[in-house]
């Protein structure tokens, strides 16, 4: 499903989307925000680069962070919940309707906290039926295609939900 059919499916089912981004970097948020409409349902991200910034704004707890760095499932978890949490609360939508996304990772160049590069997990928050899911990926490719990549799998498991 491309993001522009995400979109209108999520807006016909009157869902809403918060992201949390790390090694993409706003990626994603760009990549659905240039659909025509995306208004409907995105309502808006966090890029938290930074750990301390995954704690501070999206609830991840300092003591996984130390114990298993920033690329680790739960983490992902973690952030998902957090960001589908705040934005719905800071945009006074109900909870229930909004599906949070995150993205943490190893792009490169370099192993990050023991994880090799392409190392990658995906969590989704709130989704209807489900709950709460996480995908790991292992990546090849530079920087960019492993980032890309990584769009385009978010993407794709969001849209796994709502396929008929």
């Amino acid at each position: 499903m491309t993001a522009e059919r995400l979109i209108a499916v999520m807006a016909e089912q009157k869902l809403k989307l918060a992201v949390a981004e790390s090694l993409t970097g706003g990626l994603l948020a760009a990549a659905l925000t240039e659909v025509p409409g995306a208004s409907k349902v995105f309502l808006g991200s966090i890029t938290a680069y930074q750990s301390v910034l995954k704690q501070q704004l999206l609830g991840v707890s300092g003591k996984l962070l130390e114990t298993h760095g920033a690329v680790d499932p739960e983490v992902a978890a973690q952030m998902a919940g957090g960001v589908r949490t705040k934005i719905a609360q800071k945009s006074g939508t109900s909870e229930t309707s909004v599906i949070g996304v995150a993205t943490t990772g190893v792009a490169g160049p370099e192993i990050q906290d023991g994880k090799p590069v392409g190392n990658v997990f995906i969590a989704l928050a709130g989704l209807p039926v489900v709950g709460d899911v996480v995908y790991a990926h292992k990546f090849q490719g530079d920087r960019t295609q492993i980032r890309q990549q990584t769009v385009a799998a978010a993407i794709q498991h969001i849209s796994e939900h709502f396929e008929a």
